[in-house]
């Protein structure tokens, strides 16, 4: 993965709600942090924070 995107991914996951990254389980951060698709078990975690493009 692009270190770009890594970073933007890191910067992401730092600017979460702290009740929204501790439900994170350590599997679903690394998928968050370096996944090309994410489960529907994260997108759900996410979806408030998750724009439609």
């Amino acid at each position: 993965m692009d270190k770009k995107i890594e970073k933007v991914r890191q910067e992401a996951h730092e600017s979460l709600p702290p009740s929204i990254k501790d439900s994170l389980t350590p599997e679903e951060k690394e998928m968050f942090l370096t996944a090309e698709e994410w489960p529907d078990s994260l997108f759900s975690k996410l979806d408030e924070f998750i724009t439609k493009e």
